[in-house]
């Protein structure tokens, strides 16, 4: 019974303290700010590895034990994306 009002005392206070911080437009883009940053700083990204794709023996153990076991997606999908952008290149300089 007791543990029920500790978890909805600190529930009411972290609420409170969320309520504070996102009522006031400067404060509201600091928290989102704070909050991109630290997102950033995980090393989430929305890039997909393009280059170690193609590169299995410099890239990630999975990756690499993945092609040895006979996968050759990630080789094929890096060769594919790089003749898409050689074509774009060659296009747009002729």
């Amino acid at each position: 019974m007791r543990k029920r009002w500790i978890f909805t005392a600190i529930g009411a206070t972290l609420g409170g303290t969320i309520a504070y911080f996102l009522k006031d437009e400067d404060k509201r883009q600091q928290v989102k700010d704070k909050a991109k940053s630290i997102q950033s700083s995980l090393g989430k990204s929305e890039d997909m590895p393009i280059e170690e794709a193609g590169k299995p023996e410099t890239a990630s153990l999975d990756n690499s034990d993945m092609v040895a076991e006979g996968s050759q997606f990630g080789v094929q999908y890096y060769n594919e994306l790089t003749e898409k952008e050689r074509e774009i290149l060659e296009k747009s300089n002729s």
